[in-house]
């Protein structure tokens, strides 16, 4: 998938967890084989190419391939797996992904949990019973700084932007870069989703502010090109401590 994978487990190291962490990891590599539209010899290449159908592929893509139809409907078409032309479903796969490999570990008994993928994390529990998780936010226009910092229990933080990739979300409708604040960071419950919502929204350019606040179960923070910020109404004024699902 093109990035870092990480793995925080608080909890007293056991057998099962050890185990389970392998296997996170297996499942990830797993992932990869499938979904990376860098292999040619994926499913999505082999979909993109037009040689099989999404019907002889695995319960997997069709999974994959029915939660985007929902992301796309959801987002009122601004999340698209097809933004470039090209069947590619990774601003939904990674979240999907991370989201499955925190399950195998909290499976296994694990209770405090990060999974981070490329930036995009999972957390269960807290750093430690009772203690929460706080999460900062960098700043994609002041390096070493943080524009917020996000504080709770079992939570899914993603962003996009600019700042690491460069321009690499594209407008589903123009199939050009899209024109996104610098950076939009979304908080919610599941990974999956969270992930594809915040692809969406930085598509979405200055119409995200008013779907994201409408949006359940969400909430969500911005910094725009200039600078500027804007957040929904479930976080306080930027420059203060962000607290979200505590």
């Amino acid at each position: 998938m093109g990035t870092v994978f990480s793995f925080d487990v608080r909890d007293p190291a056991t057998p099962a967890l050890e185990t389970a962490l392998g296997d996170a990891v297996a499942w990830l590599h797993h992932v990869d084989r499938i979904f990376s539209p860098y292999r040619p010899d994926s499913a999505v290449s082999r979909l993109a190419r037009g040689t099989v159908r999404p019907d002889d592929c695995s319960a997997e893509v069709r999974e994959v391939l029915d939660l985007c139809e929902a992301a796309r409907h959801a987002t009122d078409g601004w999340f698209s797996p097809v933004a470039g032309g090209v069947l590619d479903p990774s601003g939904l796969v990674k979240g999907w992904a991370v989201e499955r490999a925190a399950q195998r570990l909290r499976a296994a008994g694990a209770r405090h949990v990060c999974v981070n993928g490329g930036g995009d994390l999972r957390f269960s529990g807290g750093t430690a019973p009772g203690v929460p998780w706080r999460i900062g936010i960098a700043h994609p226009l002041r390096p070493d700084a943080l524009c917020a910092v996000v504080t709770g229990h079992d939570l899914a933080v993603a962003t996009s932007g600019t700042a690491e990739r460069g321009a690499h979300i594209l407008d589903p409708h123009t199939r050009a870069p899209a024109h996104g604040p610098a950076a939009v960071t979304v908080v919610g419950r599941s990974l999956t989703m969270t992930d594809a919502y915040a692809t969406a929204a930085f598509a979405m350019g200055a119409k995200a502010a008013d779907w994201l606040e409408s949006l359940p179960g969400h909430e969500a923070l911005a910094v725009t090109a200039d600078g500027g910020c804007w957040h929904t109404t479930g976080f306080p004024d930027c420059g203060t401590p962000l607290i979200a699902g505590a």
